[in-house]
């Protein structure tokens, strides 16, 4: 299969207590943070490569392509994708403020248009937006049938059709996909058997979480291509329809416990001092 993965860079949000807003308030600021790729694009990654892969012999069966929209220096985020095992990457030159839902979507649809992959696979949500919005948004502009928070994939007809699992409340539900489709991961999809290609036995057993670049795969991803564009080659509305008026960091909290005898004392502590219900 050709597989196509989106990945963002974003802050680690292990130091979510670093975070900072700009002094008129007009955006959060990455001073004093570590960059890394978002973890649910990592966990798309790895879930590509077993699809594209005969674990046991060490045998690439398709290709993997990763791409990014970013500032120049995002290029070090694709490299790390590169180690672990892509093919090759694709760099789109843009800045944050060019940027929301719908832009990212059209110009991921741009990509497919150019690229024709048989799969997009991306990472549910990003840490930082939250939004859960981009790939159902490119299912959307591409027309193509899609699955969400996937837990699992399976094919055995060499990604013509996926069967994939999604967890939910009452249990896993269970969807069955044509290609060309999209479909977002959750964290479960690297747990040890959760992809199953038909070309790596059944049994096999994956290790738990996102592979590790190697030294290899390092050295070789110094090698490997990155294609780099400016936003405005692919020829897309930018337009954005989101914006942020503005940031503020949540209040201090004063460290002082207040214990309460009764549900009805705090009931009425919540309603009336903290105003929160």
């Amino acid at each position: 299969m050709k597989i196509l993965v989106p990945v963002k860079r974003v802050c680690d949000p292990d130091n979510a207590n670093k975070v900072k807003v700009s002094a008129d308030a007009s955006a959060v600021t990455s001073e004093g943070l570590e960059w890394k790729p978002n973890p649910f694009d990592e966990y798309a990654v790895e879930a590509a490569l077993r699809l594209n892969e005969n674990a046991p012999k060490n045998e690439k069966l398709g290709e993997t392509i990763v791409v990014s929209l970013g500032s120049a220096d995002v290029a070090q985020t694709l490299r790390q994708a590169l180690a672990m095992g892509a093919d090759r990457a694709i760099l789109v030159e843009a800045s944050d403020g060019q940027l929301d839902t719908a832009v990212v979507a059209r110009a991921l649809k741009a990509l497919v248009d150019k690229e024709k992959p048989d799969l997009v696979l991306m990472g549910k949500q990003t840490v930082d937006g939250d939004s859960n919005a981009v790939g159902q948004t490119l299912a959307e502009y591409l027309g193509w049938p899609m699955a969400t928070s996937a837990m699992g994939v399976a094919t055995t007809d060499g990604g013509k059709t996926l069967t994939v699992g999604r967890e939910v409340d009452t249990g896993v539900l269970t969807l069955k996909v044509t290609t060309p489709a999209v479909v977002t991961v959750d964290l479960r999809i690297v747990s040890p058997t959760a992809i199953k290609n038909g070309a790596t036995p059944a049994d096999h057993k994956y290790n738990e979480g996102a592979r590790y670049a190697s030294l290899k795969g390092i050295m070789q991803a110094k090698k490997k291509p990155i294609d780099q564009l400016k936003l405005a080659d692919l020829g897309i509305d930018t337009t954005t329809t989101a914006a942020y008026p503005k940031f503020e960091l949540p209040p201090a909290r004063t460290g002082n416990t207040v214990f309460v005898e009764t549900v009805d004392d705090l009931l009425s502590k919540l309603r009336n001092e903290a105003k929160a219900i």
